[in-house]
């Protein structure tokens, strides 16, 4: 794992609310809930998860790869942009 000096703690709160959806789900199905609400509270926890994953991605691209373009690093940015568009293909699924 990467070390860097680019901070995410903006990002605790929707994690809490997250946690908050996840455990909504196990409580519905400990409940017997109705499938299509428990889908919908998934659906929900798996929306969140993907906004901040644009978050975090949008603030690596702003932070991260600035900083490696600013550095003139080619083989830097180079990794950098085939980590990103890895992430994005997964993102894309």
């Amino acid at each position: 794992m990467h070390r860097h000096a680019t901070t995410h703690t903006e990002n605790l709160g929707r994690l809490a609310r997250i946690e908050g959806q996840i455990r909504a789900v196990k409580r519905l199905i400990d409940e017997e809930a109705y499938c299509i609400d428990i889908i919908n509270q998934i659906q929900a926890a798996r929306a969140a998860l993907q906004s901040v994953g644009r978050i975090i991605l949008e603030k690596h691209l702003k932070h991260c790869v600035a900083s490696a373009l600013e550095a003139d690093d080619a083989a830097d940015v180079g990794r950098k942009l085939e980590e990103i568009m890895s992430v994005i293909k997964r993102m894309e699924k």
